[in-house]
């Protein structure tokens, strides 16, 4: 297998038992909070793994530069603000049109990758992102009415999601990029100099307008470090194989996170897998064949 294969299934992983976990979170303490548990208690993992990294690779230093800098700054925002037209979406009667949009994601990585990063794929691998994109609207139900067009909240905070991930994906593989040194130590120094602007940001917030939140997050310490731990080592899967690959070809093969929801599903709550989302899967199934094939 692949390296940057094994990073994607990692972070797959990862990230479904971390979303898991923020849900079960946010019944005890606020959505932002829940934002800020995920970067905050996530920096001591983040620099422990960048500490046993340079360990191992023992380099003489790394010129940190401009567009490191500059792109995981980029990167960061990207990712904070994706997250919140995601959330809001939620919060939406149309809410199917939001989330399924924001499942555009490995489409838009893959157009803006071409326009403006110089990341474009080959023929077959477009043919792949498209498949898998294809795989999750069907199982996703994707519906769009004349009311959602006409009162399009729902599309607009979907496609920012989709978009906000997208760019922060390239960003990520821009600031890895642009380190003179081992794609693994890359990933860690860029993921380490995100969680922490984004901690600050998520704090400054939280400072100014829920300071009440910090109590509750003390009060529910264990599970809060726990979506830290989580949290630090999808992202590790996520910017490690985006150093390693093309970030569409990673979120196309990330998608198979929606496929693993779907069999806990059926194996672990017993509830039934429709026709269309039978359908799904085995679209997101031919993608990935694509993917790998083509890789």
């Amino acid at each position: 297998m692949e390296t940057w294969i094994a990073f994607t299934l990692l972070a797959v992983v990862m990230q479904s038992i971390r979303t898991a976990s923020q849900k079960k979170l946010a019944t005890k303490i606020s959505i932002h909070a829940t934002t800020l548990v995920r970067f905050l208690f996530g920096i001591k993992f983040a620099i422990i793994y960048l500490v046993i990294l340079w360990q191992v690779y023992q380099p003489d230093s790394i010129a940190l530069n401009i567009i490191f800098f500059r792109s995981g700054a980029l990167a960061g925002l990207s990712q904070i603000l994706a997250t919140v037209c995601l959330i809001k979406s939620l919060t939406l009667r149309n809410f199917a049109v939001g989330t399924a949009l924001a499942k555009t994601e490995a489409m838009l990585t893959a157009i803006l990758g071409a326009l403006f990063f110089s990341s474009a794929l080959s023929a077959i691998g477009y043919l792949s992102v498209i498949i898998g994109v294809a795989g999750l609207l069907i199982a996703s139900n994707w519906k769009v009415s004349f009311q959602d067009l006409a009162d399009n909240k729902s599309i607009r905070y979907g496609a920012g999601a989709g978009l906000g991930f997208a760019l922060a994906s390239l960003w990520i593989r821009d600031a890895s990029l642009s380190l003179d040194a081992p794609p693994l130590l890359s990933a860690a120094a860029v993921l380490t100099y995100m969680i922490i602007l984004q901690t600050l940001i998520c704090l400054g917030w939280m400072l100014l307008r829920e300071r009440n939140q910090f109590f509750l997050i003390k009060e529910n310490i264990a599970l809060c470090a726990f979506v830290g731990l989580t949290g630090v080592a999808g992202s590790v899967g996520w910017f490690t194989a985006m150093s390693l690959q093309n970030a569409a070809i990673v979120k196309t093969l990330g998608q198979t996170e929606f496929v693993v929801s779907l069999l806990i599903t059926y194996f672990y709550f017993g509830e039934k897998i429709s026709t269309r989302e039978y359908l799904g899967i085995m679209l997101i199934a031919i993608s990935v064949v694509i993917l790998i094939t083509a890789t």
